[in-house]
This record gives C-alpha cells, structure tokens and sequence, in this order.
C-alpha cells in the first residue's frame, strides 16, 4: 500500500510539473501583417521631433514604415539618380520663435552629419560629416559634392559625398537655412535668416561672389529653367521676392498674406515652371502663383505649421509636411483641395517622392 501510494505520488507530480511548463511556456507571437503596397512613387518624410523618417506609398496612401534614423531630421534630397536620399541631422536643440536659447539644453554635435539612406535596401548606410549644426543643403548636379548651410557657425559648408570630408567651409549671414543651385549648377544661394540676405557661391571656384538683401528671413529659393530668375521667400514680411540673378538684386515682392499672420516658408516650381507653389508655416495655407504675371492665383489651407512641399512625379497632386498637426496633406491641383491626410510621425519637416525601385 505504501508503495502504491509513492506510486501515485510520483505520477501525480509528473504531471503537474507537465501542466506547470505548459503554462510557464512563451506566448507564440501573432505573424506580423504586412501593410498592403503598390507600385506607386514613394513619400520620404523628415520628423524632426520624432527623429525618423516615414515612408508612404503614394498609390495606397499607407505608411509602409517610420524608421528611427537619428536626432532631428530636417533637410532632405535625392541623389541625381534617386537611389541615395541625403538627410541633414543635427544635434542642437531646437528653439521656436521667442524661446529664451541660454535656457536650452547644450548641442550634442556628435549627433550632427548628414545620414545616407539607400533607398533600395531601405535603410542608412553611412554618415558622413556636414559640418556643425547641418540643416539644409543642395547636392551637386554630377552627384559628387553637398553644399550645406550650418546654422550655428553662420557658414556653409562643400563636403565630398565620396570621402565624407568636407573640402571647405564659407563664413556668411547669421542662421543660414535654404541652399539652392542654380539649374545650371555653377551657383548655390544660400539663405540667411537673421541678416535678410542671400549669398551666392560660386560652386567652381569655391567662393562667395555676392551677397544681397532680400527681406525678412528668407528661408528657400525656388530658380526658373533659364537662370534668370528667382524667388525666394520672406517669412517675417509676408511676400515673396523675386530675384535678378544677373544682377543679383531683388527687383518684386509678392504680398502673399498679411505679415505675422502668412508666413511664406518653402518655394517650389511646378514641372513646366507656369506656376510657384508657396507654403506658409503657421499661415495653415499653401498659395499657388501664376509665374507668367506674378499673381496670386489660389490658395488652400492644409494643416498645422506647412513647412516642406513637393509635387507628384504627374505633377497633379501636392503634398504638405505639416509640422504641428503632425501628418502630411494631399492636395488635388485640379481642384485645389486637400483629399487626404497622412499620419507622419512627429514633427513633420521636410518632404522629397521618389519611383518605387
């Protein structure tokens, strides 16, 4: 009886110690679901806030990821063969209008540089060094070179793509932001915002040629086919300007809403150059300009804090990076109305469509 007992005993702890490591074993995970995707171009969005880059597909209109990427991401741009993207990152806190900077935290510039994105692998292959503070930049039509303005040292920067050095750096204005080339490649313009001017680098010869007023923190410059004409905006006055560039003189202005209130940010050109699109930060709106007679044509209110625009590849659709509300706008051209808005991570910045590879 005994040892029938022990029997027993024995049996019945077997089995629980079966149920036990049945119960105590790992969940298995739920298969992740895939997001459904086309073969529409590409939206790759800049986050400043969140430090990521959100990837949509244009055609679905679904966010296929947010790539965690770095410290504030602001300035975007394609290689000239649209396989690389180029993204300014930086370690400087960021500080609004009216915000004290002796209060902020210090700059960590080991988290400066521009970030390399192989858009076929989907992912950052390297960082190269763009100098302090890197927020916006042009590249070189033949790919090789970057021009790059550094916000915080008042200069802008030639780096080689290929070595990841920087050949030079250029005093300038005070707070230097857009850097745009001409299409001819032989001059960059580079914004400053706390002066109101523009300098002009001459991209051969690695030397600035001319600087000139332009208004009110100018933050980007949009260039005509033929060279020889330009706009640029003028945040702080409400106007766009329009630029000579042979004579390296702003000859117009635009009044595109009441100052303080429309604060023209981003310029951009559509395909065939007829009309200038015009985001206006906390204005809520983009502006569409007949370039033929410089008017105001439309306007359409797209989000919180319009920053960087950009165009369909068909040109018929414009898309809004909305830094406060968070998302990016779709803009039907046809009807000048927002059809759609897009989640986009935190702090929505700056915007480039790319084909699908």
């Amino acid at each position: 009886m005994v040892k029938m007992k022990s029997l027993l005993l024995a049996a019945g702890l077997t089995v629980f110690a079966i149920g036990c490591s049945k119960k105590e074993a790992a969940p298995v995970a739920p298969a992740e679901v895939k997001v459904p995707e086309s073969n529409a171009p590409r939206l790759y969005v800049t986050n400043e806030v969140g430090g990521e880059l959100t990837i949509i597909d244009s055609g679905t209109m679904n966010v296929l990821s947010n790539k965690v990427i770095g410290q504030r991401p602001r300035g975007i741009h394609p290689s000239p063969d649209g396989k690389t993207l180029y993204i300014a990152m930086s370690g400087s806190p960021i500080a609004g209008p009216g915000v004290d900077e002796s209060t902020l935290p210090p700059a960590d510039h080991s988290k400066d540089g521009i970030a390399v994105f192989d858009v076929a692998k989907g992912e950052i292959v390297r960082t190269i060094n763009g100098g302090s503070d890197p927020e916006n930049f042009a590249v070189s039509l033949d790919g090789k070179q970057l021009y790059i303005s550094n916000e915080d040292e008042s200069a802008v920067s030639i780096v080689d793509i290929e070595s990841g050095k920087p050949v030079k750096s250029l005093k300038m204005g005070s707070e230097p932001e857009g850097v745009q080339l001409t299409p001819d490649g032989k001059e960059a313009y580079v914004t400053s915002e706390e002066e109101g001017t523009l300098s002009v680098l001459d991209t051969k010869s690695g030397k600035i040629t001319a600087t000139f007023k332009v208004g009110h923190r100018p933050r980007n410059v949009a260039f005509m086919p033929d060279g020889k004409k330009a706009y640029v905006n003028a945040e702080n006055d409400g106007t766009v300007g329009i630029i000579d560039t042979k004579k390296h003189k702003m000859v117009k202005t635009i009044q595109i809403g009441e100052a303080g209130k429309i604060k023209p940010m981003d310029v951009i050109l559509s395909a065939d150059a007829s009309k200038l699109y015009v985001s206006t930060g906390r204005g809520h709106m983009v502006f569409t300009v007949d370039t033929a007679t410089d008017k105001i044509l439309s306007s359409v209110e797209v989000g919180g804090r319009p920053w960087g625009i950009a165009l369909s590849l068909d040109g018929k659709t414009l898309y809004s990076a909305n830094g406060t509300s968070n998302d990016v706008s779709v803009v039907d051209l046809a009807t000048n109305t927002v059809t759609k808005k897009i989640a986009a991570g935190k702090g929505p910045w700056g915007l480039v469509v790319l084909p699908k590879l």
